[in-house]
């Protein structure tokens, strides 16, 4: 079943185009590695998927346009983590993660037990057992990116769209949290998600993206996309590219593509 369906997408911020004319689907029950150099638009996808940006051409969730939907009804489906934020306020962790139930809540509604049983299951999921009671802004970079991991695990939402989410997490962190998104993965979540790291793309992805200037430059399984020409093309690097036995990518970097040859 497709989640997903852009046809002729665009987008265009300041007067710039961003996106040019992009087609594609995304099944229901995959992840989506999205690739692609600095300014590739990766980021500008994912918030046109997540509601949050006009864009031109067609853009269906579930054969609906995400630009028709309500806000509340959008963040019931789909939960976004950015790569970097900013608050106004100093929320408590536990307060700001359980902010991730208000979808499922009406104006006048309280928080019930199992609104805080969700925040202690996220948390525990993130490895921040214990920070409830911290102040977000004592936390370190790498722990608040895992409160707001936390904060969209509990809007229980079916698709989850990553901006890099892994780039302040130590290694243990990034291989745990994408692993159990994984899980989620495999048990029926959507997920696109944008990386800068190929190796850890290919390992978690079903299927990849690769933007280059606003361009859907090339798209498929790991296996089928990721190889020395398209990182020559793309990422202007010379590699060797090696797939093991259990699928893994390897990919050995010789240096900078030498351009003026």
């Amino acid at each position: 079943m497709i989640t997903f369906s852009a046809s002729h997408l665009s987008v265009a911020l300041s007067d710039k185009t961003i996106l040019h004319g992009l087609d594609f689907q995304v099944e229901r029950g995959h992840w989506i590695g999205l690739l692609g150099p600095n300014g590739a638009g990766k980021t500008t996808l994912l918030r046109a998927m997540a509601g949050l940006i006009p864009y031109g051409g067609s853009l269906l969730l579930d054969k609906v346009e995400i630009r028709d939907y309500k806000p509340r009804a959008r963040a019931r489906r789909l939960a976004f983590v950015r790569q970097s934020h900013s608050l106004s306020f100093d929320f408590r962790v536990d307060e700001l993660v359980l902010l991730g139930r208000s979808p499922h809540k009406s104006l006048l509604s309280v928080y019930e037990k199992t609104d805080h049983e969700h925040v202690r299951n996220a948390l525990s999921l993130v490895d921040l057992v214990g920070f409830a009671d911290r102040s977000v802004s004592s936390l370190s970079g790498g722990e608040q990116q895992r409160v707001f991991l936390a904060q969209a695990l509990v809007q229980e939402a079916e698709i989850l769209l990553l901006d890099e989410p892994t780039t302040h997490l130590d290694v243990h962190h990034q291989f745990e949290f994408l692993d159990r998104i994984r899980d989620f993965v495999d048990r029926g979540m959507t997920v696109v998600g944008a990386f800068h790291d190929l190796e850890i793309a290919a390992r978690y992805s079903d299927r990849i993206f690769v933007l280059q200037q606003g361009n859907l430059a090339s798209s498929g399984p790991p296996a089928d996309v990721l190889d020395s020409s398209l990182i020559a093309d793309v990422f202007k690097m010379e590699s060797s590219v090696d797939y093991s036995e259990t699928g893994k990518l390897r990919i050995q970097y010789d240096g900078p593509l030498n351009l003026n040859r």
